[in-house]
């Protein structure tokens, strides 16, 4: 799996450009899920089947997060993965309002078990129910007309049907998806969007029976054009080419129940242990879907301060939308860069891939910035980006309410 920022330094101004932008209008996806969750305020992995998938960049789809092709109804489509989120969805014909995708437009009309849901099915009440959705039932009744919001803008709206899924090596029948007929928004060419929450439409809960609510990923780092892997299951000879794998339990929160929070109690920077205290009353989100992870002001500080203490001695340069300790490197040939450690309750560790703490705005490594963020506000709800995350095997057990953090060399 490639995440969707690779480039080779062949790649074209323009698109660096366009990967720039995605960057700062992932600002706007933290500030979505700060109001979303607002607004809703160690064991062996059982499970009964397994299947693993290559995950690819989506760099070639202009997005900057990961895709997977998934089999709807016998088509093809690539669509984005994303753990802040709960219902899968894709294009649907006839459509209103859709943007170019890279594959053809799904068209119910030409599947036998294709289906739609009704506004009085359980499958419609529980989609209202989980924050930031909405259903329309009152011009027809006879489907379940829905519309989904995303933080920076983007939306889709159609009606919730069932249609056969296949995924890896296996199948769902009657798989509850969004048929989109109006779609607008940053998620460049793919054909829709693959739900990994923990709410009740997810994909991992429509599948618990099969695969018993396990799954994990590996994101690969971004200059070496390898793959990476998305595993349903909790099977463990899967994960043995991983370090040993820590588990940390998920953060309890009723009014936070469709995401994955956890309590972070500490960073380690080149050895040295920051205290995270602030982050401890709220926990912090873990999401597939945030590029750059996103810290309390006052633990960013610390974290800033020490890592500029330990990194001394590189001309600065300019900062860059929500990124603002940058470095030129651009005459280094090589670069000792501080380790970084994510620190979780029961001593869980996700080490920090050095290709994850620096994000590189110009490819020379003139513009290199330190890829973490600070928070608008002390209260809000801290984040763990994709790019921290990759060249690790992250295990999420919903059954077990336990995430699992564990180093490998993403390849699938």
């Amino acid at each position: 799996m490639k995440h969707r920022d690779f480039c080779s330094r062949k790649n074209s101004h323009d698109l660096n450009k366009s990967l720039q932008e995605r960057v700062i209008l992932d600002n706007d996806q933290v500030q979505f899920l700060q109001y979303r969750m607002k607004n809703l305020i160690s064991g062996e992995l059982q499970t009964l089947s397994s299947t693993q998938m290559p995950l690819s960049s989506g760099m070639r789809l202009e997005i900057l997060n990961y895709v997977i092709t998934m089999t709807l109804g016998g088509k093809n489509m690539t669509v984005i993965v994303d753990t802040g989120s709960d219902l899968t969805w894709v294009q649907c014909k006839p459509c209103s309002l859709c943007y170019n995708q890279l594959e053809p437009i799904f068209n119910p009309a030409t599947s036998l078990s294709y289906q739609s849901i009704t506004c009085n099915s359980t499958a419609c009440r529980l989609l209202q129910e989980t924050t930031g959705n909405q259903v329309a039932c009152d011009f027809n009744p006879s489907a379940c007309n829905y519309y989904v919001s995303y933080g920076d803008g983007s939306y889709t709206r159609g009606e919730l049907a069932t249609e056969r899924l296949d995924i890896g090596n296996s199948h769902v029948d009657k798989f509850v998806f969004g048929c989109g007929r109006s779609n607008k928004g940053l998620f460049g060419s793919a054909s829709g969007l693959m739900g990994l929450g923990k709410g009740n439409l997810s994909l991992i809960s429509q599948t618990s029976e099969l695969y018993g609510g396990v799954f994990s990923y590996c994101l690969p780092s971004t200059d070496e054009g390898k793959s990476g892997s998305l595993t349903l299951g909790g099977n463990t000879s899967v994960y043995r080419n991983t370090t040993p794998i820590s588990y940390t339990r998920m953060f309890q929160n009723p009014q936070l129940s469709s995401f994955y929070m956890l309590n972070l109690t500490g960073i380690g920077v080149g050895g040295v242990h920051l205290y995270t205290s602030s982050v401890q009353q709220n926990g912090i989100l873990i999401d597939s879907g945030t590029v750059i992870t996103r810290l309390p002001p006052s633990i960013y500080r610390a974290l800033k301060a020490e890592f500029v203490r330990q990194f001394s001695g590189f001309p600065s340069a300019p900062s860059f939308s929500i990124l603002d300790t940058c470095f030129d490197l651009s005459s280094y040939k090589e670069v000792k860069i501080p380790t970084v450690k994510l620190q979780f309750e029961g001593n869980a560790e996700l080490n920090v891939d050095a290709n994850g703490v620096f994000y590189l705005v110009k490819y020379d490594a003139s513009q290199a910035c330190l890829a973490f963020a600070s928070l608008a506000y002390e209260d809000e709800i801290a984040i763990i980006g994709n790019y921290q995350q990759k060249n690790s095997r992250i295990v999420y057990d919903t059954k077990l309410s336990q995430v699992g953090f564990a180093e490998e060399e993403c390849s699938y």
